[in-house]
């Protein structure tokens, strides 16, 4: 079965605790951005030096959901995890500047903004958890 939005998409499981970060980001409202967008971010696409530096820096698991012009990645890690170093750190490493300078056409951000400018961090207002 595929994946969609009306079937679901599989979790992975660690079998160990990990710490969630929930993220959000406005691409500019051109059709033909938000394609490309989305194919720089295809398993094509992405650079394998962003993905390499992402794990890096001690996220396990990444996903980005598109609704129209509105981005919400959710990141995991362990439970450890400091966010600030991470991302100051993931922001020094091989062509990251350059994957920002890219992706900052798409999206409705100040150029030259690093990603921990651009992505805002989002507050949990709501958790429900099995028994």
């Amino acid at each position: 079965m595929s994946e969609t939005p009306q079937t679901g998409y599989q979790a992975r499981t660690h079998h160990k605790p990990v710490k969630r970060y929930c993220q959000t980001l406005d691409l500019r409202d051109d059709p033909a951005l938000i394609a490309e967008y989305r194919r720089l971010h295809s398993e094509q696409g992405v650079w394998r030096e962003i993905l390499d530096g992402i794990r890096s820096v001690g996220i396990l698991e990444m996903e980005i959901y598109l609704l129209g012009t509105r981005l919400f990645m959710i990141v995991e890690t362990a439970p450890d995890f400091d966010w600030t170093s991470a991302m100051a750190r993931l922001a020094t490493l091989p062509r990251q500047a350059e994957w920002e300078e890219l992706t900052g056409r798409y999206q409705q951000a100040l150029p030259g903004a690093s990603s921990a400018e651009k992505w805002k961090l989002m507050e949990r207002i709501f958790h429900l958890y099995g028994e």
